[in-house]
């Protein structure tokens, strides 16, 4: 079994095991092994355009909002970007700033009829530590993976 088949089948042992209904939960490191190597994944960065600008961008990734800044309103063309970006049947490995608007990514882009969507848990900046910063215990940035200043 090659690496990539490993991680797929652990993130979707690990969803089924949080009761998630999409494809897999990842860790950001599992992430970017299957953007990096399983053919036609997506990585799709959920943020809003303030997060990209001012905590950074993930190159290459395809950015759409799944919320506006400031208000925080659900983004109504979230679907049809995506649809115009990403094929329903490629894996779609959706990302946030913490992993929460990256489940509800996952979500809606399954009732849109995406068969392959995947949850990246910790998100970019990763959970909070005792001081309430983020950037320290988990997630993309703190991984050392790919990143550049918004």
């Amino acid at each position: 079994m090659s690496d990539t088949n490993i991680i797929a089948e652990t993130a979707h042992q690990r969803a089924q095991n949080m009761g998630l209904p999409y494809s897999g939960a990842l860790t950001p490191q599992e992430a970017y092994q299957l953007w990096q190597h399983l053919p036609g994944a997506k990585l799709v960065d959920v943020r809003t355009r303030a997060e990209w600008d001012w905590v950074g961008r993930i190159p290459d990734a395809i950015e759409i909002e799944l919320q506006t800044y400031p208000a925080s309103n659900l983004n109504p063309q979230f679907i049809s970007a995506l649809q115009q970006q990403v094929d329903k049947t490629a894996p779609v490995l959706f990302i946030c700033r913490s992993g929460g608007r990256s489940h509800n990514a996952a979500l809606m882009a399954m009732d849109a009829g995406f068969q392959n969507c995947y949850n990246v848990m910790e998100g970019f900046e990763g959970d909070r530590d005792a001081q309430g910063h983020r950037n320290t215990s988990n997630g993309w940035r703190q991984a050392g993976l790919p990143w550049v200043q918004g």
